[in-house]
């Protein structure tokens, strides 16, 4: 008689080395270049909460009223690339009364934004029409695979990056995530002109200077994706006359603004299932595909090494 290896031995072994072959290339080189910032967003963020603003109208600050803000981020697929998002940003503020605007600049407050950031490191990327100028780690979302440090965030209305620091965990909706806190300290910001009378001053016209701070502003961002899944933030503009050092009108303030319930659940809806695809791909199916390479191809060797058992053709001496 003599051993051979059958078909079955063989293709199980073939199949068991394929799968641990796969393995680390899902780890080490499919998982990487999935993490990736889309292009293709198209997402509004809705924020709500009380507060104050200036009414031009009453030429006065209203107080206790219903503030909204609106983001709009829409990614330009034709400007970006691989290495780069480009990512055109709509944010508007509004009082109940311009609720809803037919045209952002019906609202209390517009900006148009034009964000580019590396895809994989999520920094900034100064081409394509960038507008404004930013620096640091964060702002429309976090790098992937956060960690727990203090990270820099750009502030858009200071013009410059607030250190927020790794403030524990939060659960939004029942999702867990990695909250940052911070603050901005009264900042001047620059000037306008405007009639003295409104900031205390006897000339008729004034460059007063504009001051902002924030109360507080709160992040919890996803740790696998950065994706942010909830944010708060506390607002306070104001403006002084020429050298003051108090403020004279109030022109926008709360002390708490944040996500609204159906953008939360937005958010985590989002962040659960990129987080769950990044999970497959990163550690699922690499540890599941290295399993089963490994017993495949455990279970191959042994048929090959036993074989099978064949009759020796005649005139040859049995093994």
């Amino acid at each position: 008689m003599r051993r051979t290896a059958s078909p079955l031995s063989l293709a199980l072994f073939g199949v068991g080395v394929f799968l641990l072959v796969l393995a680390p290339l899902l780890a080490w080189y499919v998982e990487p270049r999935a993490k990736r910032t889309p292009v293709d967003i198209d997402q509004v963020t809705v924020f709500e909460g009380k507060g104050a603003y200036f009414d031009t109208g009453k030429v006065k600050t209203v107080r206790g009223v219903d503030l909204t803000v609106t983001r709009q981020v829409r990614g330009d697929v034709a400007d970006s690339s691989d290495e780069n998002a480009v990512w055109d940003v709509s944010t508007s503020v509004d009082p109940d009364k311009s609720l809803p605007a037919a045209d952002p600049h019906d609202s209390l407050q517009w900006t148009m934004e034009r964000w580019v950031t590396d895809r994989k490191t999520n920094a900034p990327v100064h081409c394509c029409d960038e507008a404004p100028y930013f620096e640091g780690e964060a702002y429309l979302k976090f790098p992937f695979d956060v960690e727990r440090r203090t990270y820099r965030w750009w502030d858009n209305t200071l013009g410059a990056t607030v250190p927020l620091k790794f403030s524990g965990i939060r659960k939004v909706q029942g999702y867990e995530g990695l909250l940052f806190t911070g603050t901005v300290k009264a900042t001047k910001t620059g000037t306008r002109q405007v009639p003295g009378r409104l900031v205390g001053s006897k000339a008729d016209q004034v460059l007063a200077e504009e001051w902002y701070a924030n109360h507080g502003v709160e992040l919890v961002a996803d740790q696998r994706t950065g994706r942010i899944v909830y944010a708060q933030i506390g607002p306070r503009k104001t403006l002084r006359k020429p050298g003051s050092d108090k403020d004279a009108v109030v022109l926008l303030e709360s002390r708490k603004i944040a996500f609204t319930a159906d953008t939360q659940r937005k958010q985590v809806a989002l962040a659960d299932d990129d987080s769950g695809r990044l999970k497959l791909v990163g550690e699922t199916l690499p540890l599941g595909a290295a399993g089963l390479g490994l017993l495949l191809g455990a279970v191959g060797v042994v048929l090959v090494v036993r074989g099978r058992e064949r009759p020796a053709p005649e005139g040859a001496e049995e093994a």
